[in-house]
């Protein structure tokens, strides 16, 4: 079905969905899944109640929101979502925290491709006023939508408008007429990253643009991106959640007051780690007691010297992020693992050593090697009741295994 005028279908269910009838529709699919019902059952009893044409749209919300929960909290029961903009969108209190250090209270702010909206929202209740801009109707309706379901309505001002048009005309500090600006670039293309940030939707000379005419703008960019990108005078950060990269960010000179920061969610808090210039490597040395797995945003960042320093550890390798010290770490920038055993990587004899050593059960983990690693696993598994994690990596240049936190009592 399409709307009249050749409206796609999804902005049509999506609008369909803001009505009355659709809201209902949508609670009651929240309800049936809350209940435990199975999809097939769920959804032949919602059509029956609601009707074929808001049953599937409503069950899909609720599913959506049912996911969001866990990092949107309450407000995802009234956002409007559809599975990529739920894919894409960022964490709010990650969304809240650019916000605040763009200092937007009392100013404004544009969201520059805005999806779903969680930036102008986030933006929105930092006290800016915000212009929300995107191309894709599916974007402004979500936005427009998700900021009126949050009572931000008459903070966010919904705009069909093209980014890079917008970026060339800023002048004065200010792009869409404001003095601050957030930009996530698309960095998806036919469920494909595009690698190369000349084909990203805007493509790198808007990025650039934006940072060099607008102090006050931060700018979403793959966690990848090559550190000969950053601008001078532009902060490069990464933060981490989980022991994964879940946003880099490219700091305008406005705002920026480091040279690389790596940040990290750790609870209710965000740890940070900044250097105003390159750091250098860290020293080498040989593979002592402990091996510790500096954070993925101390690795993207390059700021491993700096941990290493802290911890008086040393690299086992000078192109391989692992450090190495004869003490255990109590840092939140490392996972440490105790080292039972050093050998040249060889399979026949690491499967001898584990059995010998009782253990059937082990992880492995990689770094400067081809292997796999969980086909490793499988062809080490043993029948020891033990369990052990298996580093395989270079140390001083040559394959190396490291067997490490040996269990063979588990």
């Amino acid at each position: 079905m399409r709307h009249a005028g050749g409206v796609p279908d999804d902005l049509t269910r999506l609008r369909a969905l803001r009505t009355p009838a659709g809201q209902r529709a949508t609670a009651r699919a929240a309800d049936l899944l809350a209940g435990g019902a199975e999809v097939l059952a769920g959804l032949t009893r919602l059509r029956a109640e609601v009707g074929a044409e808001l049953a599937g749209p409503a069950w899909e919300l609720a599913r959506l929101r049912a996911r969001a929960r866990p990092v949107f909290g309450a407000d995802a029961d009234v956002l409007l979502l559809t599975a990529d903009t739920l894919e894409q969108a960022g964490r709010p209190a990650l969304a809240a925290r650019r916000a605040a250090r763009l200092r937007v209270a009392g100013s404004d702010a544009a969201d520059l491709g805005c999806a779903s909206g969680t930036d102008a929202i986030a933006l929105a209740r930092a006290g800016a006023a915000v212009v929300a801009v995107d191309r894709d109707p599916v974007a402004r309706e979500l936005t427009a939508a998700n900021a009126a379901a949050l009572g931000l309505a008459d903070r966010v001002t919904v705009v069909d408008a093209d980014v890079v048009d917008l970026v060339a005309a800023a002048e004065g500090g200010t792009v869409a007429g404001c003095r601050a600006a957030v930009l996530d670039p698309a960095r998806r293309a036919g469920g494909r990253r595009r690698l190369d940030p000349d084909r990203w939707s805007p493509p790198w000379p808007t990025v650039a643009a934006l940072l060099d005419g607008v102090p006050r703008a931060v700018v979403k960019v793959a966690p990848g991106l090559d550190h000969a990108r950053v601008p001078e005078g532009v902060e490069a950060e990464w933060v981490s959640a989980g022991g994964t990269v879940v946003e880099a960010l490219l700091w305008g000179r406005g705002v920026s007051t480091a040279w690389r920061r790596a940040s990290l969610v750790h609870g209710d808090a965000v740890l940070e780690l900044t250097a105003d210039e390159d750091p250098g490597s860290a020293p080498t040395g040989p593979v002592g007691t402990w091996l510790h797995e500096p954070d993925p945003a101390v690795i993207r960042s390059g700021l491993v010297a700096l941990v290493a320093a802290d911890l008086g550890a040393t690299l086992v390798d000078p192109t391989i992020a692992y450090l190495t010290s004869d003490a255990p770490a109590a840092s939140p920038w490392v996972a440490s693992y105790r080292v039972d055993a050093v050998l040249p990587f060889h399979l026949k004899r690491l499967r001898a050593l584990l059995r010998a050593r009782g253990v059937g059960r082990v992880v492995v983990k990689k770094r400067g090697s081809a292997i796999e690693p969980e086909q490793l696993a499988r062809q080490l598994r043993g029948p020891g009741d033990g369990s052990a994690t298996v580093v395989v990596t270079r140390v001083a240049g040559r394959p190396t295994a490291l067997v490490c936190g040996v269990d063979p009592s588990r």
